[in-house]
């Protein structure tokens, strides 16, 4: 796997050799991620990559069949989504799972009422407030229903809801998915936020300019392994695609044959030395 230089990170969330299969079908293939705090990484790779069963092992959906996972430098187990959020591990699925039929501060709160038969009506407006605001979240009331906002907005409310339980790792499965250029414009700027506010960020898409324009680092599965990680920053579209698509004649095949071609080199024994003819 090629790597590009980039500043060195402490890892918040680590993995390590992970396999999942699913009767014969491996599905992830010794895969290895770090994700650091105020870091966004993007996965990135062709359908089948593997990208939705990585999102479902961290999100406690699925129990990985081996390797290590480590939070915050200790290797943990992710039995179920409620270990998942327990250590600080909040997923967005891209069907958002948000009631049309309720507004803000409902969809924010379902399944979360502060007491048995007993709302807190103006602490949870308040909270939900108080979090679209840190969101910078252009939405007019928190009254209104779901139904009534865009698909930059409901994304909005799906990401402050998973925000209530204050995690550290926030994993958005193609949060700009079918939405417009002034609707993923609001999206990205959310991205942003979050990793001004410290979390780590991992974001699973198919648009390489929605990835170039938040992302830090690349990373492409392909076939369920890890197939190259690249600097956001540095790295051409050209390499990150030819990675998805397992081109010959990409950067991590490149660097591969000239480790080999090296290795082959070094072991050859030396020629016989021609005399010099004067």
């Amino acid at each position: 796997m090629d790597t590009a230089t980039a500043p060195a990170r402490t890892a918040l969330l680590s993995l390590r050799g992970v396999n999942k299969s699913f009767g014969a079908v491996n599905a992830l293939t010794d895969i290895d991620l770090d994700v650091s705090a105020g870091e966004v990484v993007a996965i990135v790779g062709d359908n089948g990559a593997g990208k939705s069963t990585l999102v479902k092992v961290l999100a406690g959906v699925h129990q990985a069949n081996s390797g290590s996972i480590s939070f915050d430098g200790s290797e943990v187990q992710i039995a179920d989504p409620s270990a998942a959020i327990g250590l600080g591990i909040a997923t967005v699925f891209q069907d958002l799972a948000l009631c049309e039929n309720l507004n803000v501060v409902e969809n924010l709160f379902l399944g979360q009422e502060l007491a048995p038969m007993r709302l807190d009506e103006v602490g949870m407006e308040v909270k939900s407030w108080e979090l679209l605001r840190q969101l910078s979240a252009k939405i007019p009331t928190v009254r209104i229903p779901i139904a009534s906002l865009s698909g930059g907005q409901r994304q909005t409310v799906a990401i402050a809801r998973s925000l209530l339980g204050d995690p550290r790792v926030i994993i958005l499965d193609e949060p700009t998915a079918a939405l417009g250029v002034a609707q993923t414009a609001e999206v990205l700027d959310l991205i942003e936020r979050l990793r001004q506010r410290g979390l780590g960020v991992v974001m699973i898409s198919h648009n390489m300019e929605d990835v170039r324009a938040v992302a830090d680092r690349i990373v492409v599965l392909r076939l369920g392994r890890n197939n190259g990680e690249f600097d956001a920053h540095t790295v051409s579209s050209e390499n990150v695609v030819a990675a998805i698509t397992g081109a010959t004649d990409n950067v991590v095949t490149r660097r591969r044959d000239r480790l080999q071609d090296r290795a082959t080199a070094d072991s050859e024994p030396a020629g016989p030395v021609k005399e010099e003819t004067r």
